[in-house]
């Protein structure tokens, strides 16, 4: 299996366009030593031809262009974007499906929960079926192992995560299972596993089994500390409060990814006042003893 980061960061990037904290302004000035981010999305493959997208971020086009795979080859006009998965209906991750318009129909994947949301407060399907079109495939999220006859040679598993819809979600305030979800994906032709949840905002019971299974963690690097937002001066909500756990503290990432010994550890999702992504900074530096990686735009897996 090939895993490939297309975008590490969190809603709005890094620098994010209309902010001008001491790390996006650091970045644009060259005084921080850190790179820039596109929003959180990767992309996995059996054979190196067929892609499934997990997550479509409204940087997809700059995506595509950056990873040779996915921009035309085969045909004057074609992707290697097999089919499209959402882990949720946040902007961030769904706003990017409207750029595949001009190609061909595509099958998308999503919880019931996501595509109510993606049919009715946020409507990107119905906008679709006016241009290429969706094959929609629903998606249990109880552990229930699935598979795509688009991109064969990976099999999923979708696990229901603590979370909050959308505020354009007919559900707001009336959480459903499959909100929010994180994947266990597997080759079962290597036996190598990926835990990807870029939005994990709690360590729940039924996370323990899939996420000790996997040989590569991939989760939520939003924020260092519940207040980051409000330390920086840019917001008022804390990151527990919008489903992101912080790294560091009691009960924090950090402490939790330290029960799985075995798998290699990388954070994605990261927002733009989050001190790791200065990679002098003493945060990082912590990451570093923990041995947890941050992830970072072009970042390629085999597993």
């Amino acid at each position: 299996m090939r895993v490939h980061v297309l975008g590490s960061g969190a809603g709005g990037g890094f620098p994010q366009w209309n902010c001008h904290c001491a790390y996006c302004a650091g970045l644009r000035a060259g005084s921080l030593c850190a790179r820039p981010r596109t929003q959180s999305s990767i992309t996995v493959s059996a054979d190196g031809e067929r892609w499934v997208l997990i997550n479509a971020s409204p940087d997809i086009r700059a995506q595509i262009e950056s990873f040779a795979p996915l921009r035309p080859a085969r045909a004057l006009r074609d992707t290697g974007i097999a089919a499209v998965l959402l882990v949720d209906s946040q902007i961030d991750h769904a706003t990017g499906l409207l750029m595949l318009r001009e190609g061909p129909r595509f099958a998308l994947y999503t919880t019931p929960a996501v595509h109510q949301d993606l049919s009715t407060g946020f409507p990107v399907v119905p906008m679709l079926s006016h241009y290429c079109g969706v094959d929609w495939h629903a998606i249990v999220p109880d552990g229930t192992p699935f598979e795509m006859a688009q991109a064969p040679g990976l099999r999923f598993q979708a696990f229901a995560l603590s979370s909050k819809a959308p505020p354009y979600s007919p559900h707001r305030h009336d959480p459903h299972p499959g909100d929010n979800i994180g994947l266990l994906i597997t080759d079962p032709a290597t036996g190598g596993r990926l835990f990807y949840a870029p939005g994990l905002g709690a360590f729940e019971p039924h996370l323990r089994a899939p996420m000790s299974e996997a040989d590569v963690l991939m989760v939520d690097g939003t924020a260092w500390r519940d207040e980051d937002l409000i330390d920086r001066g840019v917001g008022t909500k804390r990151a527990l409060e919008m489903g992101h756990l912080p790294q560091s503290g009691p009960g924090g990432m950090i402490e939790h990814l330290a029960a799985f010994p075995r798998a290699r550890k990388i954070l994605i999702h990261i927002n733009n006042t989050n001190p790791i992504l200065d990679e002098d900074s003493p945060e990082r530096r912590q990451l570093d003893a923990a041995g947890i990686e941050v992830a970072e735009d072009g970042l390629d897996l085999v597993l």
